[in-house]
């Protein structure tokens, strides 16, 4: 569907359900891509907003609802991919942003793909404003996969930690994890699986809401749960079988959204168990006991609540819905680098030692806050690839061979790719790959004439 934009900044009909009490708001191209995904999901209950400085992508969405954020500074053309502009253009259009939260709304999903510029930028002046109207609101953003590179690994933890001082609780999505949980996945179903764990946590609340309970929970206790919450963490999973309680709360416990992180050390915990009351197999007794022992292994210190609901739905099979939030209030998808550090190398800086300091330090940093969110061992695995590409291996015979040494001399091993490797492994047809060089290193006999360089 295409929709011809004028230039005014908002471009939104009236809302038609005034009853929604949530609305999820996309802002950005990652945000709007799981907006789209999520309208075609007919959520009950909510009601979507796209927010973008990219007239273009816009006017491509069927979604009605739409604010053109900052039209006056990027005429529409996008932020470049620089969060400043983002933001720039989310203050510029804050009457309209204020304008989405008159109506019925209680509950606000802010969603961002956290590393480019609109999302970056103007998600959490989205998030303050909702926030600022009071409105329950709950930041959901993705971090990139590891390939995108650090640069834009880090600007999307400082975008994710601005978006966390603005919502009462910040869900983050580590792309990356859906990469190693579904290792099936072709590349562009990875970005549609992190899509629909967006769209699962918006439907599992609307759920919770709408809903027939038996023992019931309902929005006031979503609210209790998520109210100034810091970081939360929603996962669904249905369990089938002989062992359906047990196997669903396991499911649920190894989604995307809580890898790593252990609910027990949650503040609060709100659980919905589903299951069809007159199928073949209703709850009995034992699954219940089984219910009880989960929940009553929870520390006492931690606020649970907990529902059953009725979903004819699933024929024989059991549903639960995990909302757990007050975790440490933090971004990183792993546990404490505390005592895992590796031991401290001595470096020789070149310039003066406060300019090399100061870089020391900023680095230090960057690379800490990668650790944290993509874990120590991913980011040393693709340090040793990297590595492996800078080095080629020659033989005795190839020590003497001027061209080599030329080539050698003009690029040092930290500044060679692999094509360049490559070049110098075939001069002579004497030369040996650089991948070669970490599994030769423990195998070579002590006296093997080979240098490394």
């Amino acid at each position: 569907m295409t929709q011809d934009i004028s230039d005014a900044s908002t471009f939104a009909p009236e809302f038609e359900d005034d009853n929604s009490l949530i609305k999820v708001i996309g802002v950005g191209g990652g945000g709007g891509n799981a907006v789209n995904y999520m309208y075609a999901q007919n959520i009950p209950n909510v009601t979507y907003v796209l927010c973008n400085t990219d007239k273009q992508a816009l006017e491509n969405s069927p979604v009605g609802h739409k604010v053109i954020l900052g039209y006056n500074i990027t005429k529409g053309r996008g932020a470049g991919n620089k969060p400043e502009i983002g933001r720039e253009c989310a203050e510029a259009s804050a009457d309209d942003i204020r304008n989405l939260f008159t109506d019925g709304t209680e509950m606000v999903f802010v969603t961002a793909g956290m590393g480019g510029g609109t999302g970056t930028g103007a998600a959490p002046v989205v998030a303050r404003i909702a926030k600022e109207a009071g409105k329950l609101t709950i930041g959901i953003v993705t971090v990139p996969f590891m390939f995108e590179g650090n640069k834009k690994i880090l600007k999307a933890i400082e975008g994710a930690e601005e978006m966390k001082k603005h919502v009462d609780a910040l869900l983050v999505i580590n792309n990356q994890n859906l990469i190693d949980l579904y290792k099936d996945l072709d590349f562009f179903n990875a970005f549609s699986k992190a899509d629909d764990t967006l769209a699962n946590a918006a439907r599992s609340i609307s759920e919770i809401i709408s809903e027939k309970m038996y023992i019931n929970v309902d929005f006031e206790d979503v609210r209790t749960t998520l109210k100034d919450a810091g970081t939360a963490v929603i996962s669904t999973a249905i369990g089938e079988g002989p062992q359906r309680v047990t196997d669903a709360i396991n499911n649920a416990l190894t989604s995307p959204l809580l890898k790593k992180h252990d609910i027990k050390t949650a503040e609060r915990l709100l659980l919905k168990f589903s299951v069809n009351r007159y199928g073949d197999k209703p709850l009995v007794a034992e699954e219940i006991n089984q219910i009880t022992a989960f929940t009553n292994d929870m520390s006492e210190s931690i606020d649970v609540k907990w529902g059953i609901a009725d979903d004819p739905s699933l024929g024989d099979k059991f549903k639960i819905t995990v909302l757990a939030a007050g975790f440490e209030v933090t971004i990183r998808d792993g546990k404490s680098m505390k005592g895992d550090q590796d031991e401290e190398e001595e470096v020789i800086n070149f310039g003066s030692s406060r300019d090399t300091a100061e870089r020391s330090r900023t680095e230090e940093a960057a690379n800490k806050k990668i650790e944290e969110i993509y874990g120590k061992e991913r980011v040393n695995e693709k340090r040793r690839k990297a590595a492996k590409q800078r080095y080629v291996v020659l033989k005795p015979s190839q020590f003497d061979d001027p061209e080599i040494i030329t080539l050698l001399e003009m690029t040092p091993t930290y500044n060679r790719d692999p094509k360049l490797n490559k070049q110098i492994a075939e001069m002579g047809e004497a030369g040996v790959s650089g991948d070669s060089i970490f599994n030769q290193n423990n195998e070579r006999p002590s006296g093997e004439n080979i240098i490394s360089f």
